[in-house]
């Protein structure tokens, strides 16, 4: 495949994957839909810290914009040159015992199920996110190495 079109492939989907960390982790800050336990910091500290919007989701969305500028600039140039907290708990334990879900976390209700649910994507989105920014740096190293299709 040719390194542009295999960069304009790359950048929407790190886009899309970015645009969708920001959203599973803003869910994350609002279990059972309700804005009171925010306001009221009831939210863990893990997704008070937002990863999925700085790591996940601004920072790939920068590089995603600037990989996918790169690949449509290629494509019509040839001169393309871009070489409350249970801390007693132990977490293992907490996770693989759903008894203890509802009888330590009260409040809000499947707040645990929630939590690991968007973690969860997050998680997932994230590999995908390495995935592909892995895909596209063995990309711009051909595209170095090799040059461009260049109306090939």
């Amino acid at each position: 495949m040719c390194v542009g079109k295999c960069t304009r492939i790359l950048g929407p989907c790190l886009i899309a994957l970015g645009v969708l960390s920001i959203a599973a982790n803003v869910l994350l800050l609002f279990p059972s839909w309700m804005w009171s336990y925010l306001k009221e910091g009831h939210i863990t500290k893990q997704a008070m810290q937002v990863p999925g919007v700085w790591g996940g989701g601004i920072i790939v969305l920068l590089a995603a914009t600037q990989i996918t500028a790169v690949g449509w600039r290629c494509g019509r140039s040839s001169d393309c040159r871009t070489c409350r907290n249970s801390l007693s708990l132990r977490a293992q334990n907490y996770l693989y015992d759903q008894s203890l879900w509802n009888s330590v976390c009260i409040e809000p209700p499947n707040v645990v199920a929630w939590n690991i649910y968007f973690f969860s994507v997050l998680l997932v989105i994230s590999v995908v996110e390495m995935v592909l920014a892995s895909l596209q740096i063995i990309n711009g190293f051909f595209g170095c190495l090799c040059g461009l299709c260049e109306g090939k």
